[in-house]
């Protein structure tokens, strides 16, 4: 931005010019813009030229919330969100589709299974074909969600290298989720990433209700779940640490550093040799429930 104030270069009128200037231009300090602009001839006074900042700032906004909510890490929270939501209902409702067809068939067993046997059935009845019917919607989103998994697991490590490298991709999503955006989870402490996923925990401790939670969503990784309960302090710790660490150097960098994660890995051997815990073969998460 020139001296000459925000919209020296706009015409007036010209919302999307002034919409731009807004997004792009920075000032060093305070001035008296409104008069610029009615010199520069942007606006004829004070009051249109507040009227204009008003249109571009507030199409400004929306610029940048589009093009928020279409960038990569977006997608991969909508994705696993979407794909969180697809099993959780597919289980709730396998066991109202179990429930039913128990009732009506010669069928044992039950979750997304038996939906599947059920669902391969030649209905009847009028209450077969919706009991059928029910447990093919299972069926449906059950594969629903392995292809929103599959999507996860394919642009995770596209999105944030170094984070899906060390969490797995759908624990990294889940992260990125929790924190909102890759650009939110860069800014959050280690102690912040640590307990992500436990915040009820968290606020019933600070109610002084409960103890401190040792860890979030990523008790999931086997850093954490196969560390001897003793340890597991230290080891999220020790993993939250470099999680934070990757997020930052893929939101600002994007550049593979595999050293931290190879830090990562001679830490928690240092923290479980402590009662002799054995390192596992695959250290990424599993894409299990949150703890």
């Amino acid at each position: 931005m020139t001296d000459d104030g925000w919209f020296v270069d706009c015409e007036p009128g010209d919302v999307d010019a002034a919409s731009a200037a807004v997004r792009d231009g920075t000032a060093d300090e305070p001035a008296d813009w409104p008069m610029r602009a009615i010199e520069a001839g942007f606006a004829s006074d004070e009051d249109s030229y507040y009227d204009a900042l008003h249109e571009a700032t507030v199409t400004a906004a929306r610029a940048e919330a589009v093009e928020r909510e279409r960038a990569d890490d977006q997608q991969l929270v909508h994705a696993v969100r979407a794909m969180d939501d697809c099993a959780r209902t597919a289980n709730e409702l396998a066991e109202r589709a179990a429930e039913w067809a128990g009732g009506l068939f010669d069928a044992t067993g039950g979750g997304v299974p038996l939906a599947r046997e059920v669902a391969d059935r030649e209905p009847e009845t009028p209450a077969e074909e919706r009991a059928v019917s029910l447990a093919e919607r299972v069926v449906d989103l059950d594969a629903e969600a392995e292809s929103l998994r599959a999507f996860v697991e394919q642009q995770a490590p596209t999105v944030a290298p170094n984070l899906a490298s060390m969490a797995g991709p759908v624990l990294a999503a889940r992260l990125v989720s929790l924190a909102g955006s890759l650009e939110s989870l860069a800014k959050q402490p280690s102690g912040t990433v640590q307990v992500l996923g436990a915040e009820d925990a968290l606020f019933a401790h600070l109610r002084g209700r409960a103890s401190s939670p040792k860890h979030g969503i990523i008790y999931t990784h086997e850093y954490v779940r196969g560390t001897h309960p003793e340890n597991r302090g230290s080891a999220s710790r020790a993993l939250a640490g470099k999680l934070a660490i990757a997020a930052r150097i893929d939101h600002y960098s994007g550049e593979r550093k595999p050293e931290i994660e190879a830090e990562l890995d001679e830490r928690i051997a240092t923290i479980r040799a402590r009662t002799g815990d054995e390192m596992p073969a695959d250290t990424t998460d599993d894409g299990g429930d949150e703890a």
